[in-house]
């Protein structure tokens, strides 16, 4: 308990470290280089390749956390330092809700290009330039809501099952997703296996992150309700099986539509406003409570329990 609360603490103070000491950083560049040796290789290299760069990351980070673990040990002040700041690379709350903001700010100061530039370097992989106000602020929401899984509830549900090593191995796994994981020309092959355990690892935890939208929305001035039957109507609604889910929730809390042109749309009403970005950081930052407050609760069960 005091490990997670003691990361949770370093990352909403810190925030994320430049992208020279971020293990994430690392991690892109190791994919990045093994995405560019597999380059030009036939499908079925790819796909094999593709998998074995995923598993090889993942298998690594899990056993460098593992073996700092073993290593300081002996000291228990300095192991649970270690642990809560191996823990806090793999969250990024702070981050997230920033990013968030930024683009919030941008819209509220009638600076359409300076919003649409901080989405598309902090939040999303679609093209932007083309965005009017509302698209942009959709765009911040669905990835808040969706990130909120990635960003804090996987790797906290990961860390209360296996540790430091398993929400280490989860981060890699949904970096490689999020960096590989398109289909599109060679990326269809190479990174078919990240997409693919990225989606089974993140089953529950989005689920999980989308009840705590429902809850959220009650507890912070939105409407449960509606965020819940929106879940259900349109959760399923992306291609992804995870990200309708706590992007639909979001949308029915805020009385809002979201939308990726061409792709999707959740829930019902108008475009989002820059106040509905507002309104949504306040759900999330109430559902960030309620997964803390959650994961505390089953680690002291787990504790008592062992």
């Amino acid at each position: 308990m005091l490990t997670l609360l003691l990361a949770l603490v370093l990352d909403l103070a810190l925030g994320d470290p430049p992208n020279r000491w971020h293990p994430v950083a690392w991690v892109g560049r190791a994919l990045d280089a093994g995405r560019r040796r597999l380059s030009g290789a036939r499908p079925r290299v790819l796909l094999v390749g593709g998998a074995a760069l995923v598993i090889a990351l993942a298998g690594g980070a899990a056993a460098v956390a593992l073996t700092l673990e073993r290593v300081v040990s002996p000291w228990p002040l300095v192991a649970l330092l270690v642990d809560a700041a191996l823990l806090k690379g793999a969250l990024s709350v702070r981050g997230l809700f920033a990013a968030v903001s930024g683009v919030r700010r941008a819209l509220e100061a009638g600076r359409l290009e300076g919003a649409r530039a901080a989405l598309g370097r902090d939040l999303v992989s679609r093209p932007v330039e083309s965005l009017d106000a509302g698209h942009v602020a959709s765009g911040a929401i669905e990835s808040l809501a969706e990130n909120l899984t990635d960003s804090l509830v996987a790797p906290v549900l990961f860390f209360v099952l296996g540790g430091v090593p398993a929400a280490w191995a989860y981060r890699v796994a949904n970096t490689a997703d999020a960096m590989l994981g398109y289909r599109e020309g060679e990326l269809e092959h190479l990174g078919k296996a990240a997409a693919r355990l990225d989606d089974a690892l993140n089953w529950v935890p989005t689920r999980l992150a989308a009840a705590g939208l429902v809850a959220g929305a009650a507890l912070a001035g939105g409407s449960g309700t509606r965020a819940w039957r929106l879940l259900l109507r349109d959760g399923g609604n992306t291609a992804s099986p995870n990200a309708g889910r706590t992007m639909a929730a979001m949308a029915g809390a805020l009385g809002v539509r979201l939308v990726k042109p061409g792709l999707y749309t959740l829930g019902d009403g108008s475009l989002p406003d820059p106040p509905a970005i507002g309104r949504a950081l306040r759900v999330a930052a109430v559902s960030a409570v309620l997964a803390m407050a959650a994961a505390t609760l089953g680690l002291a069960g787990l504790e008592r329990f062992l």
